[in-house]
């Protein structure tokens, strides 16, 4: 029965290394086409550096779906906009969106290209739910670490 114990805990234990390992992975390849994307939308024009894109609160879509079931639906007499939202805690307005690119009307943008701003939007907030779980780790760390 010990010998159980130890093959199933060590069995989670792998399972949950290639979970991180995987999740690692995706995560590098998913930076390296973002990246991609931020010079081939021309966004490279209105954020100096890739880096300063994970600045932003947020970034949104207009004129298209994010919604699963619909993504990438053109939302009827809308314009395909990648919108950023800055945040100034110092402002009297907080937040502010900032247009980080224009593609004209949703309907008549080449479906290549619309792809490819819905692909960038989902695939910066993939990589900015990990610094927002990082940044949560850190101030868990911070402030709240026990000796154990």
């Amino acid at each position: 029965m010990k010998g159980e114990k130890l093959s199933s805990a060590l069995d989670r234990l792998k399972s949950l290394t290639n979970k991180i390992s995987s999740y690692e992975t995706a995560r590098k390849e998913n930076m390296k086409r973002l990246k991609e994307l931020f010079f081939e939308l021309g966004i490279d024009k209105k954020v100096p550096t890739f880096e300063e894109l994970f600045d932003f609160k947020a970034i949104n879509l207009s004129g298209a779906s994010l919604a699963a079931e619909t993504l990438g639906e053109i939302k009827e007499g809308k314009y395909l906009q990648i919108l950023a939202i800055a945040y100034d805690k110092e402002a009297v307005v907080k937040s502010k969106n900032i247009s980080l690119g224009y593609f004209g009307k949703a309907d008549s943008v080449a479906k290549e290209l619309k792809d490819k701003v819905v692909e960038f939007i989902i695939r910066y907030r993939f990589e900015k739910s990990f610094m927002t779980l990082e940044h949560y780790y850190d101030i868990m760390d911070e402030h709240f670490s026990r000796d154990v």
